[in-house]
């Protein structure tokens, strides 16, 4: 087990019907935290919410803690017994899964072999918001079926009136106080040509936004912008990108148009159009940043992480200063990949292997399951006979020390057990994401876009090690031993080639 500076948190809600079966807070904690011990994680806080109905969860206080911890990055992980433990319902689940994935933490369900710090299980963070999606896309639609309908009869469609006019009767008329200064807006822009100079000169004329704010030259463009001011106002025209969650226009066929009264004459603001438009052309684009498929994933033998500077063809450690070309970096990768998938004998192997070691702990499990069963009839006839006077007070405490310790031991054991195969159970799904990942890329490489063929190396590589004169590429992540000391080892296939520096 390896050593992380990882720092998780542990939740623990048990139901009533979960303690009846005899799944005890404790057990819950002690199943957590031996995961944890396996994964190498520090366990920094624990949250327990006894006694709590689904219905208050996320209104608790250690609710509450929890979800700060993660904001404020004090735990990067929550562990717990499965996902009804952690919200009442799927709206409230995705809302926790959409926080944690902004916070870049990770959410670890044990029942439903979920660890988001897995490439499968960052696969759950994809179908959450694939779901967050669909309902959004649900509810919009229904919304935007009256919008149209509504923009074209005037009425509002939401939101507050633009600058220089008002609502009046549900009908937008010019705003008496406002018109003015977005009048004298058109005016200087129209002679300055700026829109940093306009805003400068509103605010040293005192002129201030609704809101009490400076003018800015963001609101200038705007306001200058929109052709409400010339008597045309457009609706319908844009919504939230659910990618980049910023503005974006609608296709100009969703568009309605309706007249209202004029705050500039049409020429004017066609004039202001016009000089917005030529300063739009000369601005160049920002240049993309490339998305360059190993970053933060190689690492050169010292430990540390390697990314490309900025007008470089090399991954390059800040460290020792080792460096390796991206063209050599990505053939060596793409080389060893297709080398693996050509051996379906080490595939099968590994799955044999994990499927093995799993039956293993199972079978261990329902032994200490047995046993527990066992040790609660012994316990009640021992119960039996002490009040029946056939064991003395004195005789009771010595026949019962025994049978306490090996109750003592088992419930230390089972969680154990469990824990280890929570791994085993997570690292075979990784396992399977990765082959089917590194099939993907090496079928479609060419047609794969960079950021595909990153997201795919993210899914297939547990860690690639840039040497001297050798790169160690580690892809598929499973436990291959069955003795206890190395089951929840992480094993897998590891290529160490050597490679031509100077080439």
């Amino acid at each position: 087990m390896g050593i992380s500076d990882k720092r998780v948190g542990i939740w623990i809600r048990v139901s009533t019907e979960d303690q009846a079966q005899g799944e005890s807070p404790e057990h819950h904690e002690k199943r957590a935290r031996a995961y944890a011990e396996f994964k190498g994680w520090n366990v920094a806080e624990t949250y327990r919410l006894d006694a709590v109905s689904g219905k208050a969860v996320v209104g608790h206080p250690e609710a509450q803690r929890m979800l700060g911890d993660i904001r404020d990055g004090r735990i990067t992980g929550l562990i717990f017994s499965k996902l009804a433990r952690l919200g009442r319902n799927t709206r409230e689940l995705l809302d926790i899964a959409d926080l944690f994935q902004k916070a870049g933490a990770d959410l670890i369900s044990l029942q439903e072999a979920i660890d988001t710090s897995t490439p499968a299980g960052r696969m759950f963070y994809t179908m959450i918001a694939a779901l967050a999606q669909w309902e959004r896309e649900e509810i919009a639609s229904r919304v935007a079926a009256s919008v149209p309908i509504r923009a074209k009869l005037g009425k509002s469609i939401g939101g507050r009136a633009p600058y220089g006019y008002r609502y009046e009767d549900k009908r937008l008329v010019i705003d008496p106080d406002e018109a003015p200064v977005r009048r004298l807006m058109f005016e200087l822009f129209a002679e300055h040509q700026r829109k940093r100079t306009v805003a400068r000169l509103l605010n040293e004329r005192g002129y201030r936004t609704r809101s009490g704010e400076a003018w800015s030259g963001t609101s200038v463009h705007r306001l200058i912008a929109d052709p409400v001011a010339k008597g045309t106002r457009r609706q319908n025209y844009s919504r939230l990108s659910d990618r980049s969650k910023a503005w974006e226009l609608k296709p100009e066929s969703e568009w309605v148009f309706t007249d209202v009264e004029a705050i500039v004459p049409e020429d004017l603001w066609e004039r202001c159009r016009a000089i917005l438009e030529g300063q739009k052309a000369k601005v160049k684009p920002v240049a993309r940043s490339a998305v360059h498929l190993f970053a933060g994933i190689a690492r050169c033998h010292c430990g540390t992480k390697m990314y490309v500077r900025s007008g470089t063809p090399k991954y390059v450690c800040e460290g020792c200063r080792n460096k390796i070309s991206i063209v050599d970096l990505e053939g060596v990768f793409l080389s060893e990949l297709r080398r693996f998938l050509i051996s379906p004998e080490e595939i099968a192997a590994h799955t044999r292997a994990s499927e093995d070691a799993m039956r293993e702990r199972e079978r261990l499990i329902e032994r200490a399951l047995a046993d527990l069963k066992k040790l609660d009839v012994e316990e009640d006839a021992l119960f039996a006979l002490h009040r029946e006077g056939g064991v003395a007070t004195a005789d009771f405490g010595r026949r019962f020390a025994p049978l306490s310790e090996r109750r003592r031991q088992l419930d230390d054991e089972l969680p154990r057990l469990q824990a280890e195969l929570d791994v085993m159970r997570i690292s075979s799904t990784s396992q399977e994401e990765a082959i089917n990942g590194a099939k993907t890329l090496t079928e479609g490489w060419t047609s794969l876009t960079q950021e595909q063929k990153r997201q795919m190396v993210e899914a297939t590589t547990d860690r690639i090690t840039v040497g001297k004169d050798e790169i160690e590429i580690q892809l598929v992540a499973l436990p291959l031993r069955t003795d206890r000391q190395s089951a929840t080892e992480p094993h897998g296939f590891i290529a160490a080639t050597s490679w031509n520096r100077a080439g």
